[in-house]
C-alpha cells in the first residue's frame, strides 16, 4: 500500500505552478494507488521491465565533471521501450564506497536536449518521502508512480543531490548527453549553460505495469550491445533498432529490450565492469518481466585470451542457459562478429571465434540462434565485416551495422513462445564462512555490506603465497551433506581490492589444496572458483587464506554455476547466540529451507524436513496477508521432503510479480521464507 504523500508546506501553495503540480501529484498517486488495487484484484498486469542499463563503478576518467553531483543537480536523458500508464524506478549505488543521498528526483516527458515538457513533471517518492539514502553498495526502487508514456518516448531523469560518492556508480557507454547544474534545479524546464557529459549516473532501471501478455528480452553483451559506433543521441543502437521493429509488429508490440551491454566486458571476467557471469543474477535474473535472453558476448574474452579461452566461454554460455531455464527463460545465441584486421585479430583468435560460433550454431541448449556473423560479414572476404557496416577499426559495427544486425533478428523467435516448461530442479546451499570452524589466525571483521553484517580475512601479515598451510590456525572448516551425487559448484562471494590480496588456498574433503589466485574485484562480487564431483553423504569444505588482504563473506555450494543475487538465500549454518564458533551439524529437527530458484519464474522447488511423523500444512501468501495456494495439508511421515510451487492459486490461475511468502506449520514448530515471482 502506497503511502499519502506529505503535503508541500503552505509558501509552496502560494506558487500557482506549484500548485498545480502538487495537485496533479496527488491526483496521480491517487489514480496510481487505483490502478495497483485493480491490478492486485484482476490479476491482468505485472511488473515488465521497459528500460534498464548495466551498472558498473564508473572509471575515474568517466567521472562526474566539474561541479560534480555533491549538492548539484543531473539531468539524464534516456527511451522506453514499453508504454505504461504506471512505472517504478530503481537507482543504484552497487559499486560506491560511500552513502549517496538523493534529495529530490523527477521525471518527465523530453521536450528534446535538456528541455523537459513541464506539464508531465512528477516527483518520484520513496516509502511516502521525496529523500532518500542509498547505502554503500545498494540499491533503491521508487514507489509506484502514475505517468502515462508511449513505447519509444524519450524521458527525462532530474536528480538533485545530497552528498554523493566520489566513486560513482553508473554506465559510462551512455551514447546519450546528460547535463549539470549547480544547487536544486529540479524544477527547471530546460538546463540552459549546463555542463554536459555523455554518461549515465545512479540511474538503473525502469518498470511499467504492463498486461499479462507483455514481456522483456534481456540483451547481455559488450560495447557492441552497449552502442559502440552508434550515434549519439540518435537512440540507435542495436538493441534500440529492434525494439523499433517489434513496436511496428502487431505481434510484438508488448514487447520489451532490455540493453545490459558494458564496453569492454568480458563473461569470464579480467575485463572491466563485473564480468557477464557475477553479474548475470542481477542483469538478467534480477530483471522484471522476462521471457527471453538474447547472449552476444566474448569477444573481448577471446581477443586477450589464450588458446582454450573458445571452450571456456562454451561452458559459461552453458551455465547461462540452464539458469536461465531454471527460471523459465527463453535463450537465444547470437554469433560473434567478424573481426579480421583489428586489433584482436590473429589466426588463434579467429580460431577461437570459430569453435563459439560453431557451438552456437549447432548445440541443442540453445532455443534458438540469431546469426549476426552472417548478416554482417563480407561476402569478399568472410572473416571481415561488411564494408559499410565498419566503423573502420575493423571490430566495432557502425550505425549503419547497428540497423542490419536489428535486421537480421527474426521476430518470430518472439512469437508464440508464452512459457518454458521447467524441469530443472537445481539446489544451492549457502554458509557464512564465519560461522564455520575457524583457526585462531583469521579475523572476523563487521560490515554492513556483508552478509549477517561480517566477513573473514587473514590477521596482517599471516599469509601462505608459496605453500598451502600446514596446520588448522590458518584454515575453516565447513562440514555439510548432499542428498545426491552430482556436479556442485563453489562460489564465493569475495571483496579482493588489487592483485596483492585476491587468492585463497581451498580443498574438498581430503584432497589436495588448489590455489585460487587472480580474483581482484570491483568491490563485493560472487566468484565461481571451481566445480565438484560429489557423492551422496557428508563433506567437508577447507578454505586457508594465501593472500592476507583477501575478504571471504558468504559460500555458495550449487548445481548451476550462476552467481546468487545479492547476498543469497539464509545461511544454512549460523553462528550460536553465545558468538562461539562451531561446526553445524546435519539437521535433526523440523526446517524449511531456502527455496530455489529464488527469485524464480515460473515455479521453485520448496524443500522441509521432518524428524517425526505428524500434521503438516504448507501454505503460500501474497504480501497482503492472503491465503494463495495450499500445497500440503496432510500428514507426512518424518524424512525429506519437496515440492514445487508453480506460481499459480488454488484455482490454477498465474499469479502476478511480486512477494510471496511461504509457511511451514508441522506440530508446534512454525517458519516463514520469503519468495520473489519475476514474470
Amino acid at each position: 500500500m502506497l503511502k499519502r504523500p506529505h503535503p508541500y508546506p503552505s509558501p509552496f501553495l502560494n506558487s500557482p505552478a506549484l500548485s498545480r503540480r502538487w495537485l496533479r501529484s496527488g491526483i496521480a498517486l491517487v489514480l496510481s494507488i487505483l490502478t495497483l488495487s485493480q491490478t492486485g484484484l484482476s490479476q491482468q498486469k505485472k511488473w515488465v521491465g521497459t528500460w534498464s542499463t548495466a551498472p558498473q563503478l564508473v572509471e575515474p576518467n568517466n567521472n562526474p565533471p566539474s561541479p560534480g553531483l555533491s549538492n548539484n543537480t543531473l539531468r539524464q536523458v534516456l527511451r522506453i521501450s514499453l508504454g505504461g500508464d504506471t512505472l517504478r524506478m530503481r537507482f543504484s549505488n552497487e559499486f560506491s564506497t560511500s552513502p549517496v543521498t538523493l534529495q529530490e528526483v523527477h521525471l518527465a516527458v523530453s521536450a528534446g536536449q535538456d528541455t523537459i515538457d513541464p506539464a508531465t513533471d512528477t516527483a518520484l517518492r520513496f516509502n511516502g518521502n521525496l529523500q532518500t539514502t542509498m547505502g554503500r553498495g545498494s540499491a533503491v526502487t521508487s514507489d509506484p508512480f502514475y505517468f502515462p508514456g508511449q513505447p519509444g518516448t524519450d524521458l527525462v531523469a532530474t536528480i538533485y543531490f545530497g552528498s554523493t560518492s566520489a566513486d560513482v556508480t553508473g554506465h559510462p557507454g551512455s551514447r546519450t548527453t546528460s547535463y549539470i547544474l549547480t544547487g536544486n534545479q529540479v524544477s527547471r524546464d530546460n538546463f540552459a549553460g549546463a555542463v554536459r557529459t555523455d554518461h549515465w549516473y545512479v540511474i538503473n532501471t525502469i518498470d511499467v505495469l504492463a498486461p499479462d501478455s507483455a514481456a522483456a528480452v534481456v540483451i547481455i553483451g559488450n560495447s557492441i550491445t552497449d552502442g559502440r559506433g552508434s550515434g549519439t543521441n540518435r537512440q540507435n543502437r542495436w538493441p534500440d533498432e529492434l525494439s523499433r521493429r517489434f513496436q511496428e509488429n502487431p505481434q510484438t508490440h508488448l514487447t520489451a529490450v532490455l540493453n545490459q551491454g558494458i564496453g569492454g566486458n568480458c563473461v569470464l571476467g579480467s575485463c572491466l565492469g563485473p564480468s557477464a557471469l557475477s553479474r548475470f543474477g542481477r542483469d538478467v535474473l534480477g530483471q522484471s518481466g522476462v521471457r527471453w535472453l538474447i547472449i552476444f558476448e566474448g569477444i573481448n574474452d577471446i581477443g586477450n585470451g589464450a588458446p582454450g579461452v573458445g571452450n571456456n566461454l562454451i561452458n559459461a554460455y552453458t551455465q547461462m542457459i540452464q539458469s536461465a531455464h531454471a527460471n523459465g527463460i527463453f535463450v537465444y545465441g547470437a554469433t560473434l562478429l567478424p573481426m579480421k584486421n583489428s586489433f584482436y585479430y590473429t589466426p588463434e583468435h579467429e580460431t577461437e571465434r570459430q569453435i563459439v560460433n560453431n557451438w552456437i550454431k549447432t548445440t541443442n541448449l540453445l532455443d534458438g540462434v540469431i546469426d549476426l556473423d552472417l548478416a554482417l560479414r563480407n561476402p569478399a572476404d568472410t572473416l571481415s565485416l561488411l564494408p559499410e557496416a565498419d566503423t573502420g577499426d575493423h571490430l566495432h559495427p557502425n550505425e549503419t551495422g547497428h540497423r542490419l544486425m536489428a535486421e537480421a533478428v527474426d521476430l518470430n523467435l518472439f512469437v508464440g513462445r508464452d512459457s518454458l516448461t521447467v524441469s530443472d530442479a537445481s539446489l544451492a546451499r549457502f554458509f557464512e564462512p564465519e560461522c564455520a570452524t575457524i583457526g585462531e589466525n583469521w579475523n572476523i571483521v563487521e560490515d554492513a555490506q556483508a552478509s549477517d553484517g561480517k566477513y573473514v580475512t587473514a590477521m596482517p601479515g599471516f599469509e601462505n603465497i608459496a605453500n598451502p598451510p600446514a596446520d588448522s590456525s590458518d584454515a575453516l572448516y565447513i562440514p555439510f551433506q548432499v542428498d545426491s551425487a552430482g556436479s556442485y559448484n563453489l562460489i564465493v562471494r569475495i571483496n579482493c581490492p588489487t592483485y596483492d590480496d585476491d587468492s585463497f588456498w581451498i580443498k574438498m574433503d581430503d584432497g589436495n589444496f588448489e590455489l585460487h589466485n587472480g580474483l581482484v574485484t570491483g568491490g563485493w562480487e560472487w566468484r565461481n572458483l571451481n566445480a565438484y564431483t560429489l557423492g551422496e553423504g557428508p563433506h567437508t569444505l577447507t578454505i586457508a587464506f594465501r593472500e592476507d588482504g583477501a575478504l571471504l563473506d558468504k559460500i555458495c555450494l550449487a548445481t548451476l554455476g550462476i552467481p546468487p543475487l545479492g547476498l543469497g538465500e539464509e545461511a544454512e549454518n549460523a553462528c550460536l547466540a553465545t558468538g562461539l564458533l562451531d561446526p553445524p551439524s546435519p539437521p535433526s529437527g523440523y526446517a524449511l529451507e531456502p527455496n530455489f530458484p529464488n527469485p524464480f519464474n515460473p515455479s521453485t522447488l520448496i524443500r522441509y524436513r521432518l524428524p517425526e511423523a505428524t500434521k503438516v500444512r504448507l501454505t503460500v501468501f501474497n504480501s497482503l496477508g492472503q491465503e494463495v495456494q495450499r500445497l500440503v495439508g496432510e500428514h507426512k511421515n518424518a524424512g525429506r521432503h519437496q515440492i514445487e510451487w508453480d506460481g499459480t492459486n488454488d484455482r490454477g490461475k498465474a499469479m502476478s510479480s511480486g512477494i510471496y511468502y511461504c509457511t511451514l506449520s508441522a506440530g508446534s514448530y512454525r517458519m516463514v521464507r520469503k519468495m520473489v515471482l519475476l514474470r
